[in-house]
Formats: structure tokens, C-alpha cells, sequence
């Protein structure tokens, strides 16, 4: 009986479909990303609010996080040999101004950026643990752990009076379309 190569993704490939391998690579791409990000909207923050203000230990203490998440996935991109997004220079200016900007609006949209941006990050995290089935499991484990973290750093903000801020939907709308236009341009870019 001939065996039969075992395909890694959670489905069969059909005709057209795309290698498993580009799709991980993309979504480690896009993962550095968005971690990158992630940690400039936090600086950005921090820029604004100094050393001295009452929520810096608590935006130092997400922004180290997302350090410690974006250190993990240069690591990866180095074993596995990925080219990062092209956009990173894009990357580094936006999130610092997206920080800097809602902190700048105030305590409330600072943590509505925040609630935005994660909840976004939150679901990315799940549609790519759902897609990796169990072909991945060292890469899905890295992101299950980014992915709880996402979810405190959301629940902190919100915590925090996120969605008290004067026109919060328009404003967490605007970001996460921002965010998944990010997520987008950084697979391909």
C-alpha cells in the first residue's frame, strides 16, 4: 500500500491553493508587524505622557510586553529565514503617532487606541490559531501566549475607561480599520 503524504495544513489543499509555507511566512511577516507596531503606539504613549504620570507604569508594563512579543518573532524571522515587512519604516512612524496622537486627545482615547488596536490583534491572533490547526504547534503556542496577553491589555484598557471616551466608536472604528489595513499591506509588503 503506498503511503500518503500527510499535508501539514488542517485541510486538504485544493488546486490553486496556496503552499502552506507562504502562508506561514506570511503570518509571521505580518505578526512582526503588527508587534512592531504595537510597541511604537506604546512609545508614542509614553512620549506624551512622561515618566511622571499616573498610568506610565501601567503603559511601560504593556509596551515591555509588546517588546518581549516583537523580540520573539525577530527571533523567528531570523530561524526561518523570513523577510520582514517592507512597511517597517511606515510601521515605526505610524504607531508612534497613533500613540502619541490619542494620548495627546487625552487619558480615555489613549486607552481606547488601545482596546481598538488589541481587539483587532486579539482576533488576528485567533483567525491565525485556527488556520495553523496543529501543523504549527510551537508557532501556535507562541501566539495562544501573545494572544492572552493582547486580550489583558484590552480588558485594561477598557478598565480604564476606553469606551467612556467621547465618540469612542467613531475613533475605535478608525483605528481598526486602521489596524486591518495594516494587517493586509504587511502580508504582501
Amino acid at each position: 500500500m503506498p503511503h500518503k503524504a500527510k499535508h501539514p495544513s488542517p485541510m486538504r489543499p485544493l488546486p490553486g491553493d496556496r503552499p502552506h509555507a507562504e502562508t506561514v511566512e506570511e503570518m509571521i511577516r505580518v505578526d512582526h508587524a503588527g508587534e512592531y507596531g504595537a510597541a511604537r503606539i506604546y512609545a508614542g504613549q509614553l512620549a506624551v505622557l512622561g515618566h511622571h504620570h499616573r498610568l506610565s507604569p501601567l503603559i511601560r508594563h504593556m509596551e515591555e510586553q509588546e517588546a518581549r512579543h516583537l523580540a520573539r518573532f525577530d527571533a523567528i524571522l531570523t530561524e526561518r529565514q523570513v523577510r520582514p515587512s517592507l512597511l517597517s519604516p511606515f510601521w515605526h512612524v505610524a504607531g508612534f503617532a497613533l500613540g502619541a496622537g490619542t494620548a495627546l486627545m487625552g487619558e480615555r482615547a489613549l486607552m481606547a487606541c488601545t482596546a481598538a488596536v488589541e481587539e483587532v490583534i486579539e482576533d488576528h491572533y485567533e483567525q491565525q490559531r485556527t488556520a495553523l490547526g496543529e501543523s504549527e504547534p510551537e508557532l501556535a503556542a507562541t501566539i495562544a501566549d501573545f494572544q492572552a496577553e493582547e486580550a489583558e491589555h484590552r480588558e485594561t484598557a477598557i478598565a480604564h475607561g476606553a469606551k467612556d471616551t467621547p465618540g469612542y466608536g467613531l475613533l475605535a472604528s478608525a483605528i481598526k480599520t486602521g489596524c486591518r489595513a495594516a494587517i493586509a499591506l504587511a502580508k504582501k509588503i
